[in-house]
């Protein structure tokens, strides 16, 4: 499912506050937008029509929370950005968001950890699977 960059804004609160409400979400976003309420309701309205929400009912206003998990949006966001490009191309996007993000330490050891893990799945070649005049590979190259 894709959520657009709006809708992240929102998750990412629905996520934090586990149940809130749109005015919640308004008071948290005004630090970062300049968002009217009926913006946040109209963001939430998708959500909840995208299975992304549930809002319960309570008196005047709904309680909102979350149907879907911050880390399974994740590893989707994360599918849907690899998608975008050519796998041979995966090493140096992984190295460009390693190099843009602060680490702890401890960060630096779970992925040390988890490349030596890799090492034994080493593969000679990286296979292309993009269709002809998508990339740049060798495969992929040749005019018919």
């Amino acid at each position: 499912m894709i959520i657009a960059n709006a809708e992240w804004e929102v998750m990412r609160v629905v996520w934090t506050k586990g149940q809130t409400t749109s005015g919640e979400i308004l008071e948290t976003l005004r630090q970062k937008t300049q968002w009217s309420s009926s913006t946040v309701k109209t963001l939430l309205k998708r959500l909840v029509g995208k299975g992304c929400l549930q809002a319960e009912k309570q008196g005047k206003q709904f309680i909102y929370s979350a149907l879907i998990s911050e880390e399974s949006s994740m590893s989707e966001q994360a599918a849907i950005l690899l998608d975008k490009f050519c796998q041979r191309r995966y090493p140096a996007l992984i190295e460009h968001l390693l190099d843009a993000s602060p680490m702890t330490l401890d960060d630096i050891e779970r992925l040390q950890a988890l490349l030596a893990r890799k090492r034994a799945e080493a593969v000679a070649e990286i296979p292309c699977h993009c269709i002809q005049g998508q990339c740049r590979c060798k495969e992929n190259t040749e005019v018919f």
